[in-house]
């Protein structure tokens, strides 16, 4: 079973990437208790003309701190999502991902909220890790998805803090936009990359030592299929249905770094 996540944007652009199932299983995990079945009807509708060219949304994130310490208070930044189009674009989800310079960062260690402009209550953000040692996070705790209306700029409040035990390093946050429908979804934006730094916290340690990323998966076409991979898990068919409507979000994480990468 494959679910593809169409890029709106040119063809001849748009990257293809099959997610690894470690990261598929991983950030899934939160996201199954929401996602409806994949026999559900699709009523959400797409956000993009058909045949555009480029991502409806324009993303950007902005006024964020330089400098975040480990250990301390949280850093508080703004994801601006625009509507260019004529039409809305509901059900949309951001997908937060992380790659830190030490390659060294745990998908414990940064604690990511965001809010939904509903409630005070922040919603946390769970990271997986790719085989790049990247991290991954959907902004999905239980909620539909923001609505961003024709023409309109939609202001997502985040806040960020790192663990007391995360070293001093460098972090690039971008975030991928994905409309999420039934079964799939579609990719139909992408921001701007947000550099700062972390240094160590009061009575931090040495440094840990850089981590070594592990072997990169096999090019997009080539091994297991998702399905097989599943499969040799043992993973059954009820599970397998929900796990791959459920790595829609995700996806969109793999996919952005997949198009830094080239």
């Amino acid at each position: 079973m494959r679910l593809p996540l169409r890029p709106r944007t040119s063809p001849r652009t748009a990257p293809r990437l099959r997610t690894p199932l470690s990261l598929c299983l991983a950030a899934a995990a939160p996201l199954l208790v929401t996602v409806p079945p994949a026999h559900a009807a699709d009523t959400t509708p797409g956000c993009a003309a058909p045949g555009a060219r480029a991502f409806p949304l324009t993303t950007r994130i902005h006024d964020g701190p330089d400098t975040y310490e480990a250990g301390g208070g949280y850093g508080t930044w703004y994801l601006d999502l625009t509507n260019t189009t004529a039409r809305p674009c509901t059900a949309i989800h951001p997908v937060v991902v992380l790659v830190d310079q030490r390659r060294a960062l745990k998908p414990a260690q940064p604690r990511l909220d965001f809010y939904d402009g509903t409630t005070a209550r922040p919603h946390p953000v769970r990271f997986a890790t790719t085989d790049e040692a990247e991290l991954v996070g959907a902004f999905d705790d239980g909620f539909p998805g923001f609505t961003v209306d024709p023409g309109q700029t939609l202001t997502v409040k985040v806040r960020l803090a790192l663990a007391p035990d995360a070293g001093p390093n460098e972090i690039t946050a971008n975030a991928a936009v994905v409309q999420r429908h039934a079964d799939d979804g579609d990719w139909v934006g992408q921001s701007n990359d947000y550099r700062f730094d972390v240094e160590a916290g009061p009575g931090a340690g040495p440094p840990t030592p850089a981590a070594t990323a592990p072997a990169a998966t096999a090019p997009p076409g080539e091994g297991l299929s998702f399905t097989d991979e599943l499969a040799r898990t043992g993973i059954g068919t009820a599970h397998l249905v929900l796990a791959a409507t459920s790595v829609l979000l995700v996806t969109a994480g793999a996919l952005l770094l997949a198009r830094r990468r080239r």
